[in-house]
């Protein structure tokens, strides 16, 4: 009785761990583009239909500030990618130096408790602000149209 009770239990595993194999292959499975997600790719090309081009600054590192009682140093290192247009590709790579000065300028502000609970879209966000901000200070016209995060890693 025993022995037939090990074999169900045996035999129950199998079946659950073969279920579980099953759901996981179709979970991560390609999935065919819907007419939805065709429409986001268009709305994502610019409205002449030319291509996006993208320019990366890579290792933009930081020392975030201490906060109060903290006696250990931290920091933010990421990779941001710029999406322009391919004639405005030369000009946002001309202007990376001003870029990596004003990241590590808006990086630089946050201490390790407001860097370790930001969102990679809040860190976007906060560059693409600083970003657009000094672009209009200088009243010159930005040569990219968004900054994304490519790497993010704080320590």
């Amino acid at each position: 009785m025993s022995k037939m009770k090990t074999i169900i239990a045996i035999a129950g595993a199998v079946i659950i761990s073969a279920a579980g194999a099953g759901g996981a292959v179709w979970w991560f499975m390609p999935k065919p583009a819907s007419a939805a997600d065709t429409g986001k790719k268009e709305a994502e090309k610019p409205k002449e239909g030319k291509p996006v081009k993208y320019v990366t600054l890579d290792k933009v590192i930081v020392m975030l500030r201490r906060g109060p009682n903290e006696a250990e140093s931290h920091y933010l290192s990421t990779d941001l990618v710029l999406a322009t247009e391919p004639d405005k590709e030369k000009e946002a790579k001309e202007n990376l130096p001003l870029l990596r000065s004003l990241a590590v300028r808006t990086l630089s502000s946050f201490t390790m408790a407001e860097a370790s609970t930001m969102t990679v879209e809040k860190y976007a966000e906060q560059l693409n602000h600083a970003f657009n901000a000094d672009y209009a200070r200088t009243r010159t016209e930005k040569p990219f149209d968004e900054v994304m995060i490519g790497k993010l890693i704080i320590e």
